[in-house]
């Protein structure tokens, strides 16, 4: 691999290339067997350089996590919901059906980068734990308050609990991609997405 052009050490591209690279590295291997020599290769950034932006190999991943990995699912889930006052049940069918028609055959294999911090780290490290707790609580919340919105006007069925439903919603959507990634099977993940739908769909008011 050929390095990158050399960067200032300590200016906020350096940083933010080292993010990017370890993004990607973690989501490749996760981040256990990630490599910070692989990190500085690809980025052509000194190791005394890493550490003036990132205490340790943890800062790192926590840093990836905070700054790439949460603004990705907020951006795609949590700004969408916050900003619906139509249908919140539509906007949740046409954001997977959206999801889904994009993501590769890569993008399947290597699986949700927070699913995959939440099996390896949570265990392990309270860090990783309590930032995924958190990042999922949020993305949660955000389908609670859009039903309770929908409900209030009459989208719904009335007998709706709607923070049960987002919690399953949640964990659906986290489940179907698990699945697809262990199998590799891009047809899994459709499959189990036909089946969320056909959920949701079930919330809705069709009088």
């Amino acid at each position: 691999m050929t390095a990158a052009p050399a960067r200032h050490p300590h200016s906020a591209n350096t940083r933010a290339a080292l993010l990017d690279a370890a993004a990607r590295e973690i989501r490749r291997r996760g981040y256990q067997p990630a490599s910070v020599s692989r990190i500085l290769a690809e980025t052509g950034v000194t190791k005394g350089a890493l550490y003036h932006h990132f205490a340790s190999k943890l800062d790192l991943g926590y840093a990836v996590f905070d700054e790439r990995f949460v603004p990705e699912m907020r951006t795609l889930w949590i700004e969408p919901l916050q900003a619906c006052d139509g249908d919140p049940v539509q906007l949740l069918i046409d954001i997977i059906r959206d999801a889904g028609a994009q993501m590769t055959d890569a993008d399947v294999a290597l699986g949700c980068p927070i699913n995959n911090l939440a099996q390896e780290m949570s265990p392990v490290d309270a860090g990783f734990r309590e930032r995924i707790a958190l990042a999922l609580e949020a993305w949660r919340a955000a389908i609670e308050e859009a039903l309770d919105r929908g409900l209030s006007h009459g989208l719904l069925q009335v007998s709706v609990d709607t923070r049960a439903a987002a919690t399953f919603i949640v964990a659906s959507l986290e489940g179907c991609i698990g699945m697809a990634k262990n199998a590799q099977s891009a047809e899994i993940l459709r499959q189990c997405g036909d089946g969320l739908v056909a959920y949701l769909r079930t919330l809705q008011n069709r009088t």
